[in-house]
């Protein structure tokens, strides 16, 4: 039942791999419902939202045994919109088109019990597998899903993937910006300790730096603790050859089928020398097998290049479990900005007109 409280943990980013000899499974995860913005742009406005507490994902993953402890294993990962059914296409760290078929995850490599994971492809950075996947530090992983994720008046940080005047997932951990062309390893836990790295090649030529990116990660599991680090840092031709680099560090600790979590980000662009720092902290308590209530603060703060901007944002959810893959849920969203500044809730993709901006949100989420 645990897993079913924390379906967007669970499920947000990484399915389980197969453990079957030779096995091709399709899985996914679909979300709706209906949302109301207090203020984009000057107006408020309902809409018809998806892919909002969990991501609308449509996937194949396998594996083949090749001897007792290792195996080939792949991943293939589509997100769409459940409104239209249209893909939605990623930019990529070393190809800024759009229209990328698998732009969640794609690819294939080896897995050894006693070696650890070699992978090559289209692949999520140790910002959003260590602090989101492996030990659901980021209180957005199990509840708030899209809309928890960063963004707020800082766009000073530039970020060459952001929609105008924003800083839309400044931290990089909401697994929609997976890096291109990476090689990944990822260690087997030992003593309850997992540690990776990956590095992205810019495929630039005549420029090795270029576009390149590279991340690091490690976590530490014991019983209902759970902590870990990460580092990314993505190159962009736009920065003149500058970098986001990205930081974090969280903790997750289990009560029963309940948790509470923290994170701390810092978002540096080498480029302009801006920088913005997160802190959040939450928990999900469960009443009952099929009622659950979450809720958590965050306060985000940047320094004199982003004209010392900050916001404090506030989620709740409630949650009603109807089986072990559907759960229905109430969402709402506070964010305050600093006078003279523009609150930007992440997600709903325009700045308010005014210091504070607030969502309201009734969804259904389901996985197959």
């Amino acid at each position: 039942m645990k897993k079913a409280v924390v379906i967007a943990a669970t499920l947000f980013t990484f399915a389980p791999f197969v453990r079957a000899e030779n096995s091709v499974v399709m899985f996914g995860l679909i979300d709706a419902g209906i949302s109301y913005i207090s203020n984009r742009g000057g107006s408020s406005s309902w809409k018809m939202d998806d892919g909002v507490g969990v991501p609308n994902l449509f996937g194949l993953q396998g594996s083949e045994q090749i001897d007792t402890s290792t195996k080939v294993i792949f991943r293939l990962v589509s997100q769409f919109l459940l409104g239209t059914g249209s893909t939605v296409g990623f930019r990529s760290n070393a190809d800024q088109s759009s229209g990328l078929l698998f732009s969640r995850e794609a690819f294939v490599g080896l897995s050894d019990d006693h070696l650890g994971t070699l992978t090559f492809g289209r692949q999520q950075d140790f910002m959003v597998d260590t602090l989101l996947g492996d030990i659901d530090a980021d209180a957005a992983a199990y509840m708030g899903g899209f809309y928890n994720f960063r963004d707020g008046p800082f766009s000073g940080l530039e970020l060459p993937d952001s929609p105008p005047n924003e800083a839309y997932d400044f931290d990089h951990m909401n697994g929609s910006e997976p890096l291109s062309n990476s090689i990944k390893y990822k260690s087997p836990t030992l003593a309850g300790m997992t540690v990776g790295y990956l590095f992205a090649f810019g495929n630039a030529a005549g420029n090795f730096r270029q576009n390149s990116a590279s991340s690091a990660g490690g976590s530490f599991a014991a019983g209902p603790l759970a902590i870990g680090a990460a580092y990314t840092s993505v190159r962009y031709a736009q920065l003149g050859g500058g970098a986001i680099q990205n930081i974090g560090a969280g903790v997750r600790y289990s009560i029963g089928t309940s948790q509470i979590s923290a994170l701390y980000t810092n978002t540096h662009n080498t480029a302009n020398g801006a920088t913005v720092n997160m802190i959040q902290s939450g928990g999900l308590y469960r009443f009952t097998p099929a009622v659950a209530f979450g809720a958590d603060y965050m306060y985000m703060w940047g320094n004199d290049v982003v004209n010392r901007h900050h916001a404090h944002q506030v989620t709740a959810v409630a949650q009603y479990i109807l089986s072990k893959r559907t759960t229905t849920y109430v969402n709402v969203v506070y964010q305050i900005a600093n006078s003279g500044a523009s609150a930007s809730i992440n997600g709903t993709f325009g700045p308010s007109s005014s210091r504070s901006q607030c969502i309201g949100r009734v969804g259904i989420q389901t996985r197959f």
